[in-house]
């Protein structure tokens, strides 16, 4: 009998409130099944949580990270030694900037740079967290189209609720649990595949 393969998730978190969830979320990936996990942040998602609250096995790269692995010709590119890494991709929470750059093909820090350079037969997940109004705004969906008909990402929708402004309405970032069972639906879906 074949051992099953560890799932090697790349989680990408974006500059949202919404980003108080990962510590959280890292702990349930951890127990719903052994996973190596690697976290990718934007400087803004830094303001919502601390590296310190992840367990310690968990390795945080931040935008700085892509400039000090790589001194010349041959050394590795985070970004692409991310990709290369991941079995599955997470972004959890993904902000309004941030869709608007992947659906744009901008790759301006190392999440998006991540985002650019992923390879399109990896899964990849997304969890979209912002504003109502943000949500509703027709761009927003614009940009949600091209990620899930044009680069076949899957969506975790927002949910609707009281949200950290005080506004209500649709937007907040996904359960965690429900987050955790698209990832773990994802994972036996892409081991069937790699066995056939």
């Amino acid at each position: 009998m074949t051992e099953k393969k560890r799932p090697q998730i790349l989680i990408m978190s974006t500059g949202s409130v919404a980003c108080i969830k990962l510590p959280e979320l890292v702990s349930k990936l951890h127990s719903a099944e052994a996973m190596d996990i690697k976290l990718a942040v934007t400087e803004h998602a830094l303001h919502f949580f601390s590296p310190p609250d992840l367990p310690p096995d968990v390795m945080v790269f931040r935008d700085l990270d892509e400039w000090t692995t790589w001194k010349g010709r041959g050394d590795p590119v985070l970004h692409v030694e991310l990709r290369k890494w991941a079995t599955i991709g997470l972004i959890a929470p993904l902000d309004a900037n941030t869709l608007a750059k992947v659906a744009n093909g901008i790759s301006d820090n190392l999440v998006t740079s991540v985002l650019r350079a992923w390879d399109m037969q990896r899964p990849l997940i997304f969890c979209p967290a912002m504003n109502t109004c943000m949500w509703n705004h027709p761009l927003t969906q614009k940009h949600l189209k091209v990620l899930e008909d044009e680069l076949h990402f899957q969506q975790v929708p927002p949910v609707e609720k009281e949200l950290m402004c005080g506004d209500k309405g649709i937007g907040a970032m996904a359960n965690v649990e429900d987050i955790v069972k698209a990832v773990l639906c994802i994972w036996d879906a892409s081991s069937l595949n790699s066995k056939n």
